[in-house]
C-alpha cells in the first residue's frame, strides 16, 4: 500500500505560523488554567493504532497544514506580566523535531504490548515543557496485538477537551472506502416534540418539565457543594488517597464488539452511554468483590459468593460536553478543515452514583445507570459545574476551582468515526483516548469506531494494580448482559 500525504506540501523543519505581532497575545481562558494547578495538571493521551507501518516524513508533511494550522498547537503559554503572571498564548515558531519523536524499536522484541504499554505509562511521569508548545507525537513501528504500529499523541488539557481533539482527529482522516470523503458523524436522535396543539394539558406537560429541571438543578446543586465540604466515597480498593494527581499512570485498553452493546441499547430502549455506564457498574461491583474477598480471605474469614459491604458509596465524575448548551457549531463544516476545529474547554461534569452490588438480575445495571442518566439529563448540574469554575477562577483563584477528589473515578465518552478511516494515508485499526495528571486513582474512557467499542483504563497501579483485570470484568460483565436481554426474551434472536 502506497502511503501519501493528503496534499501536497513541501517539508521543511521548521514550520512558520502567523507572527504574533498579526494577532492579539490572548489570556488562557479560566477552565485553560485549570489544567495548570497542582492537583490537576491534566494531560491528554491519544493512543490510534495503524494496519500500516508510519511512514514520519509524510506525516511530518501533513502536521504543517492541519494540527499546526491551529493557532494553539504553534502557540507557548506564558506569564502575562501586566495581568499578574496570568498566562498568555504566544504564536512561536514550530521545530516538529521538538515534537515528532521516532524512537529506533527492535522489531523482534519479546513482547510489544507490554513496550508500547510501558511507553505510554512512561510518559505519564513526565510532561511537556513549557518552552515549546505543549503536545507532542511518538511514532512506534512496531507490530503488537492489535496493530502494525502506533502513533501516541500526547497534549496539554489547556489547548482543549476530548470533543474538540476528536473532532481535530476527524477532520485528519478520510474514509478507507473514499480516499477523497470526510468521516461520517454520529448523529444525536433529537427528542420529538408535540405540536402547539394540545391546550391546556401540553401546556402543564412544559411547565412541569420545566419546573423538574430547576428542582433537579437545585438537588444536584445542594449535592455537590455537600461533596465538596463533607460527604468522601466509600474508602474502597479502588478510592485513590489525595495527592495522586502527581502520580504515573498505568493505560491499557480492550476492545469490545459495538454490535454487542447495540444489541442491549435497542433492547432496553436506553442509550450507548447508558450500557456502557451500567456495564462498568456491573465490572465495578464484580471486581470489589473479589478484592474484599481476597480481604476476608487473608483475615481468616470465610469467603463467601457476596463479600460486599453494605452501602458502599461510589461515585464518578462524569465529564459533559456543553457546546450543544453554550455555542451553535456545524461539526459537519469544521472537520472540512483543520483550521476551522475550535478547540477549547467546553466541558462541565456531574457527580455520577454508581450502585454497588452483585444484582439477581444483571440487566438492573443498566436499568439503574439509565435512571440515573435520565434524571442527569434533566438538570443543569453540568452547565452549573462549568459556570462555577469560570467564575472561581476569574475572581478568586483556580484553586478554588478544583475538580473533585472525593469521587472515585473519572469516567468520559466519546464518539469517533463510524467507519474505517485512514489518517494521512495510514489506515486506522483503533482510537484510544484518555487522561493522566487527574485527582483520581482510576479513570474509564469509552470510544466508539466503526464496530468497536474501545475501552481505556488509566490507573495509579499504587491503587489499582489490576487495570487488565478490570478489562476483563467490563467483558465478562458486556457478554453476561448481552445474555440475559437474549435469555429474558427482550431481542428476537434471529436479529442478533
Amino acid at each position: 500500500m502506497k502511503i501519501q500525504a493528503m496534499k501536497p506540501i513541501k517539508t521543511t523543519k521548521n514550520v512558520e505560523n502567523i507572527s504574533s505581532s498579526t494577532e492579539e497575545e490572548q489570556p488562557l481562558s479560566p477552565v485553560a488554567r485549570m489544567f495548570h494547578e497542582s492537583d490537576s495538571t491534566v494531560y491528554i493521551i491519544v493512543i490510534i493504532g495503524f494496519e500500516t507501518q508510519l511512514n514520519p516524513e509524510v506525516i511530518k508533511a501533513n502536521l504543517g497544514h492541519t494540527l499546526l494550522s491551529q493557532p494553539r498547537f504553534c502557540s507557548l503559554q506564558l506569564p502575562d506580566e501586566k495581568r499578574g503572571g496570568e498566562l498568555k498564548w504566544v504564536r512561536t515558531e514550530v521545530d516538529l523535531d521538538n515534537h515528532v519523536k521516532v524512537p529506533t524499536l527492535d522489531p523482534n522484541m519479546d513482547s510489544p504490548d507490554m513496550f508500547v504499554e510501558d511507553y505510554v505509562s512512561n510518559l505519564s511521569k513526565t510532561g511537556i515543557s513549557m518552552s515549546i508548545p505543549m503536545w507532542d507525537l511518538h511514532l512506534l513501528n512496531i507490530k503488537t496485538s492489535d496493530a502494525e504500529s502506533v502513533g501516541v499523541l500526547r497534549v496539554h488539557h489547556s489547548l482543549g477537551d476530548g470533543t474538540s481533539l476528536m473532532t481535530l482527529f476527524m477532520s485528519c482522516t478520510r474514509k478507507l472506502s473514499d480516499p477523497e470523503a470526510l468521516p461520517s458523524l454520529p448523529m444525536n436522535k433529537k427528542m420529538k416534540h408535540g405540536g402547539s396543539s394540545g391546550g391546556l394539558l401540553q401546556y402543564f406537560i412544559k411547565l412541569f418539565s420545566v419546573l423538574l429541571i430547576y428542582w433537579n438543578t437545585f438537588v444536584d446543586v445542594v449535592m455537590f457543594f455537600i461533596t465538596t465540604f463533607y460527604l468522601d466515597d466509600t474508602k474502597t480498593p479502588l478510592k485513590g488517597p489525595l495527592g495522586v494527581a502527581s502520580t504515573p499512570r498505568r493505560i491499557v485498553h480492550r476492545t469490545l464488539n459495538l454490535e454487542d452493546v447495540k444489541l442491549v441499547k435497542n433492547a432496553m430502549n436506553a442509550t450507548v452511554n447508558d450500557v456502557m455506564v451500567g456495564v462498568t457498574e456491573a465490572a465495578l461491583s464484580r471486581n470489589l468483590n473479589r478484592k474484599y474477598g481476597k480481604i476476608k480471605k487473608e483475615a481468616g474469614e470465610a469467603e463467601g459468593h457476596n463479600n460486599l459491604p453494605k452501602n458502599i458509596r461510589l461515585r464518578a465524575t462524569h465529564f459533559v460536553n456543553l457546546r450543544p448548551y453554550l455555542v451553535k457549531e456545524d461539526v459537519s463544516e469544521m472537520i472540512k478543515s483543520s483550521s476551522k476545529v475550535k478547540l477549547g474547554n467546553l466541558i462541565g461534569y456531574v457527580i455520577f452514583p454508581f450502585t454497588i452490588g452483585l444484582r439477581k438480575d444483571v440487566l438492573d445495571h443498566v436499568r439503574s445507570a439509565k435512571a440515573t442518566g435520565k434524571r442527569k439529563k434533566a438538570s443543569l448540574e453540568a452547565l452549573y459545574t462549568y459556570l462555577m469554575a469560570k467564575f472561581f477562577i476569574k475572581f478568586f483563584s483556580a484553586k478554588w476551582a478544583s475538580f473533585p477528589t472525593q469521587t472515585t473515578l473519572w469516567y468520559s465518552n466519546v464518539p469517533g468515526p463510524q467507519e474505517e478511516v485512514t489518517c494521512f494515508g495510514h489506515q486506522v485499526s483503533y482510537v484510544a483516548p484518555t487522561c493522566y495528571g487527574q485527582p483520581n486513582a482510576l479513570m474509564f474512557h469509552v470510544v466508539s469506531y466503526v464496530n468497536k467499542m474501545k475501552i481505556i483504563v488509566s490507573v495509579d497501579e499504587g491503587v489499582v494494580p489490576d487495570p487488565h483485570q478490570l478489562c476483563d470484568d467490563m467483558e465478562e460483565s458486556l457478554k453476561l448482559i448481552k445474555n440475559a436481554v437474549i435469555e429474558q426474551g427482550l431481542v428476537d434472536c434471529y436479529d442478533y
